[in-house]
């Protein structure tokens, strides 16, 4: 039996596998269907090619995407959801209302900041 203080927090296990700045934006974009890399550098070009590559590589380490090559020239790379990766798409929706909902929580709070500062 595994001693309660040694095992992980199943958020932590989950934040260890999507968490960081960019894989909940690629899985988010990966739900509406595959896409190139270069698409996913469109979607967010202040991503570096780099980090994005590194980004997709521990996705497709952990199952979370499939990465499928062409062999053409020039090289075409494309990027899905697993199955399993499927399977984080209501956490993922989740996340996207609840920032949108931040999203208008901040506006409302700094128009009211400019409003009273201005009275």
């Amino acid at each position: 039996m595994t001693n309660p203080s040694e095992r992980k927090c199943p958020v932590e296990t989950t934040m260890g596998v999507i968490g960081g700045k960019w894989k909940g934006v690629i899985i988010y974009y990966l739900l509406s269907g595959t896409k190139r890399f270069n698409e996913l550098r469109k979607i967010y070009p202040q991503v570096t090619h780099h980090t994005l590559t590194l980004q997709l590589r521990d996705l497709e380490r952990e199952g979370i995407i499939a990465r499928k090559t062409y062999s053409q020239v020039p090289p075409k790379v494309e990027y899905s959801l697993t199955e399993f990766g499927r399977t984080l798409e209501p956490i993922i929706l989740l996340m996207k209302e609840w920032g949108d909902k931040y999203e208008v929580r901040v506006n409302e709070s700094h128009h009211q900041l400019e409003t009273s500062e201005s009275e």
